[in-house]
């Protein structure tokens, strides 16, 4: 009866186990993927345990090794077997996430959770937290919030009235915001084209000393969107100086802190992000760097009654919780029925205590000065950014003194196609560079330095 379960399990397991010395990156090729997993739809059904041997024997060649330990692209952190280990109750326990009629234990899950992030992460106590699918998500409804709050201050109901004939609501963004703010900004119906771009610094932090002279300009409500972790250089905006000039403007803060946030959970990190809990909401995302699986992004509201007028409906079918009586999942995020996203990150998060995720954040930073150096030594490269948190941005070039961006270009497919560690390229002020992250909780230095081997190699030195 369970034999497709039991395949799944033994089939994990194995793909779990075989991280360390599996090749990082996919072996099949697009037409071998359409080939194996491609073709029509049976009229005839398939006993389900041959429908995951099928499975797991047709996608493996397509799977990337991206929660092992020399997964270095994008930003894209692991997952701890405690944390994996909760995910699939969640979907064997299959429980409605909307109310806390339909389960009462997700609700105290989620309601014990927030309390810890908001203390590990040193935010108002009494912040509203909705656990959304990722970082996209967590924008969108923390400046749903936004939205609802600096319209009704206007004297407008923007979830009765929509905005046709509302008052103008300013954004404000840094020149390096990342593309999930605009974004969306779109689906909110305040149009990407209509932010406000304030210069950035050589790494990408927005300048205060700007913002404060955009924001003497504006009449209205105005929303402006700081960031802590620049997707490039992991720059850090001057968050406390931000906030003091919203603050003589009365705009709200949002700060996006996709991977970022997470250096406030460090004890020696905090002063990097002074004047966090200044801001009127933060969007991060538990699977980037406290290696949870996806559908793990979270979005922090100061003001829980505006997020939760943002967000809440409200049916004579529904059994809803009086006040504050129990959480109702529903007042929080823009879904009703939705995974258990609670439980992962209350497992990740008992499973490592204060301590453990201090440790693998900090741990992440310094593996990512000891990749810096490591190819800074390397002839040709040059590192690009200041380290400030796990991303290392490096440029390379010819022993001919030829085109760099084709020979950064080159390098970086070489170590994709090589297989002993993944990582990404990008554009970064012009410039084509090799993109480093290191997010994961098993990255060792070990790993570290066989994947600046590798690099180096391709490089030809």
């Amino acid at each position: 009866m369970h034999e497709a379960l039991r395949l799944a399990y033994e089939s994990s397991l194995a793909f779990r186990r075989g991280l360390p010395d599996r090749p990082v990156g996919a072996r099949a090729t697009l037409a071998s993927l359409r080939a194996t997993l491609g073709g029509p739809l049976g009229d005839a059904g398939q006993p389900p345990a041959q429908v995951i041997a099928d499975l797991v024997r047709h996608a493996d060649p397509g799977l990337m090794a991206e929660p092992g330990p020399r997964y270095f692209g994008f930003v894209i952190g692991g997952s701890s077997d405690a944390a994996v280990g909760a995910d699939w109750l969640s979907s064997a326990w299959d429980q409605n996430s909307g109310l806390y009629a339909t389960s009462p234990a997700l609700a105290v899950v989620e309601e014990t959770c927030a309390r810890w992030l908001l203390e590990l992460l040193g935010l108002p106590e009494r912040c509203g937290v909705g656990f959304v699918t990722g970082c996209q998500m967590a924008h969108f409804t923390c400046l749903a919030a936004a939205r609802h709050e600096l319209l009704r201050r206007a004297g407008w109901d923007v979830e009765q009235e929509g905005l046709q004939g509302s008052p103008r609501l300013h954004v404000v963004v840094g020149d390096e915001v990342h593309v999930t703010v605009p974004r969306a900004l779109r689906f909110l119906g305040l149009g990407a084209g209509r932010m406000v771009r304030v210069p950035a610094d050589a790494q990408g932090r927005m300048i205060p000393s700007e913002l404060a002279k955009t924001l003497q300009h504006l009449d209205g409500p105005t929303l402006v969107c700081a960031q802590v972790g620049n997707v490039n250089t992991g720059a850090l905006d001057d968050v406390d100086s931000i906030a003091d000039a919203c603050a003589l403007r009365n705009a709200w803060l949002h700060v996006d802190g996709a991977f970022g946030l997470w250096a406030a959970a460090v004890p020696g990190m905090r002063g990097a992000l002074k004047g966090i809990e200044r801001a009127d909401s933060w969007a991060t995302d538990a699977h980037k760097w406290l290696n949870v699986p996806y559908d793990s992004g979270l979005a922090i509201v100061k003001d829980a009654r505006a997020h939760r007028a943002a967000m809440t409906v409200a049916a004579a079918y529904l059994i809803q919780q009086e006040g504050d009586a129990a959480r109702d999942a529903v007042d929080w995020v823009p879904e009703f029925s939705r995974r258990a996203r609670g439980f992962p990150i209350y497992a990740q998060l008992r499973a490592l205590g204060r301590d453990g995720v201090a440790a693998l954040i900090a741990r992440s930073c310094a593996l990512a000065r000891r990749a810096a150096e490591g190819l800074a030594a390397i002839p040709g490269a040059t590192v690009l950014n200041e380290v400030a948190l796990n991303q290392v941005l490096v440029r390379f070039t010819p022993p001919d003194g030829g085109d760099a961006d084709a020979f950064t270009k080159r390098v970086v497919e070489g170590v994709q196609a090589e297989g002993t560690c993944w990582l990404s390229g990008s554009t970064w002020h012009g410039l084509g560079v090799m993109r480093v992250s290191i997010s994961g909780q098993d990255t060792t230095e070990d790993d570290i330095d066989r994947s600046v081997a590798a690099i180096r190699k391709v490089v030809g030195h």
